[in-house]
């Protein structure tokens, strides 16, 4: 349930609303859900507040707003053209009334295992901008999420922006999920990766994220490294996949067994097999 609505024009109207107690909201689509379970709380609005939603280029970083909705930040060339393994997720969530409601910081701030723009902004090596009445600072994305609907936010602290550096230039950028429907579905496991490679084809970087495996989305290092050095065929891409197999620890629910999750999420990298 929601109490009073709150309706702020300027961050600095906001700031008071929090200290005293109420919940920022974006888009709302997870926020609603979870206060029908928790009871009523005061929301403040951040719909009405000017700059939270703009993309563009900012010293170097791509920066996403964090009020931009999933719709419009896939359909945008920015990151269409240069983040494709993040318009790529941002595609399968949900309905396209959630696309169109849901946003870019309220999927990082659920901090869901399930969330699917976060193995792509984890592999992107994107950075929170947060900012309360006292300041901003950066946070990586990967330390910002603490478990499953925690995070390191501050009290009176919100996200206003994700900052994204350039990705190495001609990469392979995949990002698959696999659900129990084709459209509407939570994950039961995603991977995003990316990849560099040298004029041989050799595998100069390597950057892999699984979710739906664990508390938390997992960069596989061990993975990576298996990757460096080497090409894409499918006998490295197993062996590296053996290696996301060893460190994930999935679980059973309602949509996919343990070993089911354990299984899929090492034989997503032969999708690389060849590109």
């Amino acid at each position: 349930m929601i109490g009073r609505v709150r309706r702020p024009a300027t961050l600095s109207d906001l700031w008071p609303l929090l200290a005293d107690g109420a919940r920022p909201m974006a888009g709302g689509t997870d926020l609603l859900v979870a206060a029908r379970r928790q009871g009523p709380c005061d929301v403040a609005l951040l719909e009405g507040i000017p700059g939270l939603d703009g993309v563009g280029v900012e010293d170097g970083f791509v920066r996403l707003g964090a009020m931009a909705v999933h719709a419009a930040l896939a359909r945008h060339s920015l990151v269409r053209e240069g983040l494709p393994v993040l318009a790529a997720a941002l595609e399968t969530i949900g309905s396209p009334l959630v696309r169109n409601m849901g946003t870019i910081g309220g999927n990082i701030v659920t901090a869901s295992p399930a969330g699917d723009s976060l193995p792509p902004l984890y592999v992107l090596n994107a950075q929170a901008e947060l900012a309360s009445r006292e300041g901003t600072r950066r946070a990586p994305i990967s330390e910002l999420i603490a478990g499953p609907g925690r995070t390191g936010l501050l009290p009176g602290e919100i996200v206003t922006a994700v900052l994204i550096p350039p990705p190495p230039a001609n990469a392979v950028q995949h990002f698959e999920k696999v659900g129990r429907r084709d459209a509407l579905a939570i994950s039961v496991v995603s991977l995003a990766a990316i990849i560099a490679r040298d004029g041989g084809g050799r595998i100069t970087e390597a950057r892999i994220a699984v979710g739906s495996v664990g508390p938390m989305v997992l960069r596989c290092r061990a993975a990576e490294a298996c990757l460096v050095g080497r090409g894409l065929d499918r006998e490295t891409l197993t062996e590296a996949g053996a290696h996301i197999r060893r460190v994930v620890t999935p679980r059973d629910d309602v949509r996919a067994t343990a070993d089911y999750r354990r299984q899929v999420a090492g034989n997503l990298l032969l999708r690389l097999t060849g590109r």
